[in-house]
């Protein structure tokens, strides 16, 4: 199959496109790599060739932590490896022994006294663990409750604590006053700063007690919230413990179908209706954008192969995504050569075309402000609800035929 990848050169002023299927007509663009019959790769001189193997070998899709965004600072170690056993589901959760709940709380103490300058541990861990702390306390099953050993760790942390964690987080620990006893009266009081995070603590105290919002509760929030200020250029409308200990509650209370309905649409009225492709039908792919690590992602292929038999197919994602951090669609076609920073527009035409019928989206252009939360899911450790509904998002639609395949 002659193939297309498009990434535009630094002198080039044609946008770049992706995958395609090219007639022998085909006229040349800047930018081109193509793949021959005999396997042979020609570019534009031995010297552009050098230089986008030697970016290639920089970027290899196999070490994918080098596309991890420069700049996002990273989670404590020993934090997040408790998130991980006490922030995830009813029946999934694993309470800690005594001697790592010892040494979590610890670390916790030592953070927010100042002594862990190195690897602190950040306010979206705080938000998260206490969060995964008072749900399991509240409603979980006897068998994921607090083990004792936890309940030792937390009587002789707690009163310590109490005195150099930021109020939000004493509110996430015990929301009500009922899990600290009388080192647990900050969380009945208190009630946030701003329109914003007001509203981002009523919807938690019934997330934290295990209850569910309905759709409109969803959308008010996340519009309130996001984009959020660790990605963008503002500073963030609330407390970045209060968002991670709502993403994590949420996902931890199993969300219902109105809760992911919210997820789902809450920002189509700020993004305007997405372009229509004047094709027969269109695929949309849905995969986890956290990627690969255990075995071979073949629906890039797979896509490709059915845009060159008149299939158009859709994929989106990003180049790196939290808790995975795994190999994606967006790291192998920019391995590749391909501008994987399109436009839906763009990626409307691309459909469109009869030589191409194949797009790529990322999610920063298709949808800025659920891209900004990036290095917060990071240090919540579990995917939230978002994780669940990104894969259903369909960017580009079509007047006839639609699929959706989720993985």
């Amino acid at each position: 199959m002659n193939s297309l990848l498009l990434r535009p050169l630094p002198s080039a002023t044609t946008s770049g496109s992706l995958v395609g299927r090219v007639s022998p007509a085909s006229p040349r663009l800047p930018g081109a790599v193509a793949w021959p019959r005999d396997g042979r790769c020609r570019r534009g001189g031995v010297a552009a060739a050098g230089a986008w193997m030697e970016e290639a070998a920089r970027r290899n899709p196999a070490f994918s932590e080098s596309y991890r965004p420069a700049g996002l600072p990273r989670p404590n170690g020993t934090v997040l490896e408790a998130q991980g056993r006490v922030c995830t589901g009813p029946e999934q959760t694993r309470p800690l022994g005594e001697e790592q709940a010892m040494r979590v709380l610890d670390t916790i103490l030592r953070s927010a006294t100042g002594e862990l300058k190195d690897e602190p541990v950040s306010s979206a861990q705080l938000g998260a663990f206490f969060a995964g702390m008072t749900i399991r306390a509240n409603c979980f099953p006897e068998a994921t409750q607090w083990s004792e050993g936890e309940r030792r760790a937390m009587s002789l942390f707690w009163p310590r604590l109490v005195h150099v964690l930021p109020p939000e987080v004493k509110f996430i620990a015990d929301p009500e006053g009922t899990i600290m006893g009388a080192n647990g009266l900050t969380g009945p009081r208190y009630i946030g700063q701003g329109t914003a995070e007001m509203r981002l603590v009523g919807a938690l105290r019934e997330v934290l007690a295990g209850g569910h919002l309905g759709y409109e509760e969803i959308q008010c929030v996340l519009k309130d919230v996001l984009p959020f200020g660790s990605m963008g250029a503002s500073s963030p409308s609330v407390s970045e413990a209060l968002l991670a200990a709502f993403l994590i509650g949420q996902r931890m209370n199993r969300e219902t179908d109105r809760e992911l309905k919210g997820y789902c649409l809450a920002f189509d009225d700020e993004l305007g209706p997405p372009p229509i492709a004047d094709v027969n039908s269109l695929t949309h792919y849905g995969e986890p954008y956290d990627g690969n690590t255990r075995f071979f992602r073949s629906t890039l292929f797979v896509a490709a192969v059915r845009a060159c038999y008149g299939e158009a197919c859709l994929l989106h994602g990003v180049e790196w995504m939290p808790p995975k951090g795994g190999i994606t669609e967006g790291q192998m076609l920019k391995f590749m050569g391909a501008n994987t920073h399109l436009s839906p527009t763009q990626a409307k035409t691309l459909l469109e075309d009869k030589d191409t019928g194949f797009a790529y989206l990322n999610l920063q252009e298709a949808c800025p402000p659920l891209y900004s939360i990036i290095g917060l899911r990071e240090h919540i450790k579990k995917r939230p609800p978002l994780a669940t509904s990104e894969k259903v998002q369909q960017f580009v639609r079509v007047s006839n035929s639609s699929h959706c395949v989720l993985l």
